[in-house]
């Protein structure tokens, strides 16, 4: 079977709904939540704007738009190794430049719900990544692996969502080593449900923020506030997450989709 055989079939059974188009993206707008940060560290994204520019009046009789104040690491949203320090050299780590190839992906579902629902501070470790393998099939190089949690059903308050109190964010993601552990499978990103691709105690860790440290060193990607991951199969679905072309961008909201075999 050719390549067009194969996108042809593709093709058809998404007309036929033969195949489930996943929306992975959460709303995003003035109430989205966004990371907060300790002031001594960095300024905060700032809170999403919407203009109106015109809607069918006197500053635009036929037509209706807005302009966005909006960062480029706000909801649901792709990290480019750019992002940070470690990933500042890469001539392809800015969103206009990541070759499109990349983006589009199998992706490795690791269903964590039950642990976080006992524990927020959940940590995925590289022995969970492995028993998860045990059970159903080996990461494999240039295959995304993104990390169920069901947090992202807190999306609509900003509270729950961050989960913090006075000492920091509580909130689940990966270990050191599971990080470690993915990027030796060749893995082409890491996806977290939270509102960043690390766990809310991730400070405190060696190297701190693994998933971002160590990712955007060996030139690969993070996602963001992802939703829906219990949507999808643990293995046979097709990750799709195109960055906007910001040029020199070390990020970008997206609109994440998965191709899904039907039911």
């Amino acid at each position: 079977m050719t390549s067009a055989t194969l996108l042809e079939d593709l093709g058809a059974m998404l007309l036929s709904g033969g195949v489930d188009v996943v929306d992975l993206t959460g709303p995003l707008g003035p109430d989205t939540p966004l990371l907060k940060l300790p002031p001594e560290l960095a300024v905060d994204t700032p809170k999403i704007e919407i203009h109106r520019i015109s809607e069918y009046d006197k500053d635009g009789p036929f037509w209706a738009w807005n302009w966005l104040k909006i960062g480029e690491h706000s909801g649901t949203h792709f990290d480019a190794p750019h992002h940070w320090i470690t990933g500042k050299d890469y001539p392809d780590g800015y969103t206009d430049t990541i070759p499109m190839q990349r983006l589009i992906a199998p992706v490795n579902v690791i269903d964590c719900s039950a642990e976080v629902a006992k524990d927020p501070d959940f940590l995925l470790t590289a022995d969970g990544v492995k028993a998860w393998e045990a059970e159903h099939g080996e990461i494999k190089s240039g295959e995304w692996v993104v990390m169920r949690s069901d947090w992202y059903k807190r999306n609509d308050d900003e509270a729950k969502f961050l989960n913090a109190d006075e000492n920091g964010p509580h909130s689940p993601g990966p270990d050191v080593d599971c990080i470690e552990y993915v990027l030796s499978k060749g893995a082409i990103g890491w996806g977290n449900e939270c509102i960043g691709t690390d766990a809310g105690k991730a400070g405190g860790m060696t190297p701190p923020f693994p998933a971002h440290n160590l990712l955007h060193a060996a030139n690969r990607y993070g996602l963001a506030s992802l939703c829906n991951l219990d949507k999808l199969p643990p293995k046979g679905a097709i990750l799709i997450v195109a960055p906007l072309k910001i040029v020199n961008g070390t990020g970008s909201p997206i609109r994440a989709l998965a191709l899904a075999p039907k039911g």
